[in-house]
This record gives structure tokens, sequence and C-alpha cells, in this order.
């Protein structure tokens, strides 16, 4: 099965600015990620970004770039220009891997695709995972997601959903009896359904949660969802997330040196 991966790869962070090309290990962030996409399963890697910086650098460790406009409101509709700018066909798969995730399981990235090329019905495939940690479970910047009896998605949210409202009403501080799953944002989608998605109008329920995948659901698309196979290391956001990978990966370079 053929799929390609797309890594969206943005200069400006308001928090860590040139986040693509921060230093970890010796290696730039980006360089990381496309290094983690090159275990997978894809046959084709591609760094789209609209910074010539960036494209300096992958072009530098030897990635594919294709630069795209600054002004896209969205990283699908990113992943879209790259599409046409490609020729892609209609019933291509594009796995989109975040440029910020250099911890990302090469294994992940092979479960979306493979998981969108066996459900026609689909137009987009994405994953989640039980969420475990009461803090999580009523944090606004964890997504979660609830589902049909198919695996499809009914609902994304930053509220608590589904709401537990006999547990909750006898304690805020206590995990459901039933599962709650936060949403993983590695997303698989076929061409056809990019280029419907920058045809539509922002969704009411997209602007209000600040979720792009609701304009999907809002026009009818079938989201499959599934539970990760492995657990899905947290991404770049902050310096402090930036000092724990360095962290993590320094560390996984001392075991291989022993």
């Amino acid at each position: 099965m053929a799929f390609t991966v797309v890594i969206p790869a943005r200069y400006a962070s308001s928090r860590l600015p040139g986040k693509p090309l921060l230093d970890i290990a010796g290696k730039p962030m980006l360089q990381r990620v496309y290094e983690q996409a090159q275990l997978s399963e894809a046959n084709r890697i591609i760094i789209a970004t609209d910074d010539q910086r960036i494209a300096d650098v992958a072009q530098g460790f030897g990635a594919e770039v294709c630069l795209t406009s600054p002004d896209h409101p969205s990283g699908t509709d990113r992943l879209q220009e790259v599409a046409t700018q490609l020729g892609f066909y209609a019933d291509d798969i594009i796995v989109n891997v975040q440029g910020d995730e250099p911890l990302i399981p090469p294994r992940l990235i092979n479960q979306v695709a493979h998981n969108l090329a066996a459900d026609p019905a689909a137009g987009i495939s994405t994953l989640c995972e039980q969420i475990s940690d009461l803090q999580a479970v009523h944090n606004p910047n964890v997504v979660k997601v609830v589902t049909d009896a198919k695996g499809y998605a009914l609902y994304f949210s930053r509220a608590t959903i589904s709401w537990a409202r006999d547990s909750f009403a006898d304690n805020l501080n206590q995990l459901p009896p039933f599962p709650l799953y936060r949403h993983i944002g590695l997303y698989g989608y076929r061409v056809k359904m990019l280029n419907d998605f920058v045809r539509w109008a922002p969704a009411p329920i997209e602007q209000a949660e600040q979720l792009e995948q609701l304009r999907a659901l809002w026009n009818g698309v079938k989201i499959h969802v599934a539970e990760a196979d492995l657990e899905h290391p947290a991404g770049v956001d902050t310096q402090a997330d930036l000092d724990r990978v360095r962290r993590i990966v320094e560390a996984e370079q001392l075991d291989q040196r022993a």
C-alpha cells in the first residue's frame, strides 16, 4: 500500500519562534521528525513550508521540500496545496505528521495510513487513546473524541465528553466508570477530501471549538478513529516540552553508546 507523509513546518510560533529548527541533541527538530517518518512504510516524505530558512535546512539533510503559500488558514489547506502542486490523484493517501513531534512512532504513522486504506467509506483516519489522568479530563487543551459503534467520530470537543452525569454529580475529582478518549492529532487524508475541504466555509462548531476536523464532520465526512497501537509521545509546544524531549533523546543516545 502506497502513501505519502507530509510534514507541515512553519517558522512562526508564539511560544517557540523558529521551532522546527531548534536543536535536539545535534539535529534540528524537523530532521528528527523526518527521520521518524523515514522509518515508516511511507513511499514518499515531503516537508511543506512557507519559509525559505526551513526549506534550506530541510534540503540540507536530504528532504523533499514543497514551498507553499504563507496565507493558509489551516494546516489542512497547506496539505491540499501540496497535493495540487505535485499532481496527486483523488484516491491517494496523505498522512499529516506535525513538524513538532520528534518522537512520533513510525508504527502510528503506518496505523493511520492502513486504517484509511482499509475503509473506503472514510475520508479521514485518526487515532485516540484512553484518558487515565483526571487533569486531562477537564483540560480544554486536551481534545476529546466520541465515536459510534463502527469507530467513526461522532464529535470532537475541548469539553469533557462523554459527560458522566451521575459520577461527576457525586465527585468531579474522579475518573468516570467508563473510558474517555483523547484525540491524537495524527491524520490520514484522501486527496479528494482535501480538495473538498478547502472549498467549504468554516463551520460554526469548528469556529466555536477551534478544531478544524469539525468542518469535515459538519459536511458529512466519515472520520475513522482507532485506539493507538502504542503510546503517543507528546509533541513540543513549550520550552518545558523541548527540554523534556532533549533529555529523552540524549538518554537514548547514551544507551546506544553503552
